[in-house]
């Protein structure tokens, strides 16, 4: 495993370790994670912007689809 080394802000470390205490976890737990959530996030708002730009996706209209539902019941 590879060591990272970073600057953060006091309030941000105090988070971190408020959190680990909690979670009764390490301060390197706690940013680990943290970085794969976030890493997680922006893969899966990639994904969204590349199915938003692709012109064969089509899109929805809301007030159709509202109008198709009510209507199946």
């Amino acid at each position: 495993m590879t060591q990272v080394t970073a600057r953060l802000p006091d309030e941000l470390i105090a988070g971190i370790d408020k959190a680990a205490r909690s979670l009764n976890r390490s301060r390197a737990e706690i940013i680990r994670q943290a970085i794969e959530y976030y890493l997680a996030d922006v893969d899966d708002l990639r994904l969204a912007l590349e199915a938003l730009q692709d012109p064969g996706d089509a899109v929805l209209d809301w007030d159709e689809v509202k109008r198709d539902l009510l209507a199946a019941d």
